[in-house]
């Protein structure tokens, strides 16, 4: 269905998500599924062909856009019942999705409700949202996201939080892919997506952990969360720059928008608020000392 979608779409070039299911909703009759399945897989397919959009005004290449993996997402028509996800299959038929002990823990907290679900061959993904009071907060913190750490502090406290060890996962992954010697572009592309698989878990637990200590001690002291715009940061380190291939490896693996991404998702879920400064209001602020107001750069 998302990719009749994709082709009723290219083909009348409609990439909005009202003028599209205009167009595929009577198309997709002859699909034996509730509509809630027809209605999402609509909404899915508009969104891969608006992102098609955007790359065709920026100049880039694309190819025609394809769905390769089987999913089922839906935002209603499902319930919690007896220990599982009762999902619509057909015309009063269910079927039920078993749930770990974990998930049927915090979806039964107060305040917690099931919003959608996205069920695949091996996986079935929640999205739940809580009702959280917010966070009354005396002061503020700042969280700068660099290369090897996070440095959280103010006026009163500094505190440096270690991830050199995400630099070292980065490094040892592209040697070992790089090593690869086999002349089949297939089988070297799967081992190559595993080991990026890895990678990107190794470095995601380890923002995690750190992103956790970060929200838990600014709930405790009542610190609002500051953050600075550094999208388009990478621009700095394109090819033809000056700088060498592994120096622009580091910082295209760099994950500092994951480490926004979990720092605004915990606060949100505890209630603390989180301020985002401008590029304007940030400017030069790694020229001067933040304490004393001394140049730490020249203009040479």
């Amino acid at each position: 269905m998302i990719n009749d979608s994709i082709r009723i779409g290219l083909v009348n070039d409609v990439s909005s998500l009202r003028r599209l299911s205009i167009l595929s909703y009577n198309q997709l009759a002859h699909y034996d599924s509730p509509s809630c399945y027809k209605l999402c897989a609509i909404s899915r397919a508009a969104g891969i062909l608006a992102s098609r959009k955007k790359s065709v005004k920026r100049g880039y290449p694309t190819r025609e856009p394809y769905a390769f993996r089987f999913c089922i997402v839906s935002c209603y028509g499902f319930k919690i019942k007896n220990g599982g996800l009762e999902i619509r299959v057909a015309r009063g038929k269910r079927f039920c999705v078993p749930l770990t002990r974990h998930t049927l823990t915090v979806v039964s907290r107060p305040g917690v409700e099931v919003r959608s679900f996205t069920l695949t061959q091996n996986r079935l993904s929640l999205c739940i949202t809580r009702d959280v009071a917010p966070v009354e907060s005396a002061s503020t913190v700042g969280v700068d996201r660099n290369l090897r750490n996070l440095t959280v502090g103010n006026d009163e406290e500094t505190v440096r939080y270690d991830l050199s060890e995400t630099v070292r996962i980065a490094r040892t992954t592209v040697h070992i892919v790089g090593s690869f010697k086999r002349n089949d572009v297939r089988t070297r592309g799967i081992i190559a997506s595993k080991y990026g698989q890895r990678r990107t878990a190794r470095t995601g637990h380890l923002l995690h952990t750190t992103t956790r200590t970060i929200v838990a001690v600014a709930v405790q002291r009542r610190e609002a969360i500051v953050l600075e715009d550094i999208r388009g940061i990478r621009c700095l380190y394109r090819k033809g720059n000056g700088q060498g291939r592994m120096f622009r490896g580091r910082m295209n693996g760099w994950s500092f928008g994951e480490a926004q991404r979990q720092l605004e998702y915990k606060a949100s879920w505890t209630g603390l608020p989180v301020i985002h400064l401008s590029r304007h209001e940030t400017r030069g602020s790694s020229v001067t000392c933040p304490r004393c107001g001394e140049r730490l750069q020249s203009d040479k």
